[in-house]
């Protein structure tokens, strides 16, 4: 029988996802295998790694959604578009969170539609929900919370204290139009238990730059201090000076010695030994003691004209959205606060006291009648 030239819809997610549709019409010559990935990849520290997280990340779940959620895994594997398509199911929620700085790249995560459904109903306590714009919304700021529980474990196993990463956008489409990274990547695979009898599961994709930079990280091969080779520093001589060394990341002001003698006490033949290290405990500084001497009011004088936003609390409560789309003229909404309680009085959304409202002519007011300890707003911050 005669093709009439339309394309399968087979055959239009087969082009969108760069498969050659001769495979899937038995046309023409058969496709070659995919080659073998060549991504030079540290596989079992980025599992040991990414392992280490998911105590947090589960705990971190838990508390945004209300329920006992377990993160399983992961399972690393180095793979590339084509076969990587082929664990999906049609439908995913896609969410990009690529590293901007400390090990710039890709970085994304997949679930399926119906485990990114799962998720959104438990943040926001209702059934059947759509993934519409909000539904995206609150999966990004899901994903939020966990890059940054990985970034704070990232940057202590490696040391590089410049890693972050773009705020995560969450949009779901067919599996054959997600945006994955080019060439061969690293793909964590994670079982997900949100505590409804159901498996789920989740991917997290690393582009093949950060996957070797965080892998050569975590196995101690990255971009470290510069060491100086041990034959340079004897040859330098006696310094009486002070010496920056520069790449060491070291002051050494006023050595009095060759640095020849840097050698002594390192086992090295011919040398004497300098005899034991006086090691003092390091002194930290009350974090909470306030420090405003004139240094300090000298430099905060430079921000008193910088202008910031005061806000009014009355009181606060939460809704369910069809509550807040129930709501009309003559609604009323009852608060969390008692009928004469101060209201809150926040800077940058931040509470810094306690007031009473007040009336001054026609306009309303409030007199501060307490101010929130330095405590207090050290624990709000957090």
């Amino acid at each position: 029988m005669m093709s009439d030239g339309a394309l399968s819809q087979d055959e239009i997610d087969a082009l969108l996802a760069g498969v050659d549709s001769s495979s899937l019409s038995g046309g023409g010559a058969p496709v070659a295998a995919a080659p073998a990935p060549s991504l030079n990849v540290d596989r079992s520290a980025l599992e040991k790694f990414f392992a280490s997280t998911t105590g947090a990340l589960s705990s971190n779940l838990s508390a945004l959604t209300g329920a006992t959620v377990n993160l399983i895994g992961p399972q690393v594997s180095i793979t590339g578009r084509d076969n990587f398509l082929v664990q999906l199911p049609e439908m995913v929620t896609v969410i990009a969170a690529n590293y901007t700085s400390g090990f710039p790249g890709e970085h994304i995560f997949i679930l399926p539609e119906e485990s990114a459904g799962a998720i959104a109903s438990l943040m926001t306590h209702e059934e059947d929900i759509q993934l519409d714009e909000m539904a995206m919304s609150v999966i990004g700021e899901v994903v939020s919370q966990m890059v940054g529980t990985q970034i704070t474990s990232l940057t202590d196993k490696t040391g590089n204290k410049s890693i972050a990463a773009a705020s995560p956008t969450a949009t779901n489409v067919p599996k054959a139009v997600a945006a994955l990274p080019g060439g061969d990547f690293a793909v964590m695979t994670y079982q997900l238990d949100l505590g409804d009898s159901k498996p789920h599961q989740m991917w997290e994709i690393l582009g093949s730059t950060p996957a070797v930079d965080i892998s050569s990280g975590l196995s101690g091969h990255g971009s470290g201090p510069a060491q100086m080779p041990m034959g340079q520093m004897q040859g330098m001589g006696n310094m009486g000076g002070g010496m920056n060394m520069g790449s060491m990341g070291m002051q050494m002001p006023n050595m009095g010695m060759g640095m020849g003698m840097m050698g002594q006490g390192m086992g090295m033949p011919g040398m004497p030994n300098l005899g034991p290290t006086n090691v003092q405990p390091v002194q930290f500084p009350n974090l909470m003691q306030p420090r405003f001497g004139a240094q300090e009011a000298g430099n905060i004088s430079l921000i008193m004209d910088v202008s910031m936003e005061m806000t009014v609390e009355l009181g606060r409560t939460r809704k369910l959205i069809k509550e807040i789309l129930g709501m009309g003229e003559g609604t009323i909404i009852e608060l969390d606060k008692l009928a004469g309680e101060p209201v809150d009085i926040l800077v940058n959304h931040k509470l810094i006291a306690k007031g009473e409202v007040v009336v001054i002519d026609e306009n309303f007011g409030v007199r501060v009648t307490e101010i929130v300890s330095p405590m207090e707003r050290f624990n709000d911050m957090g």
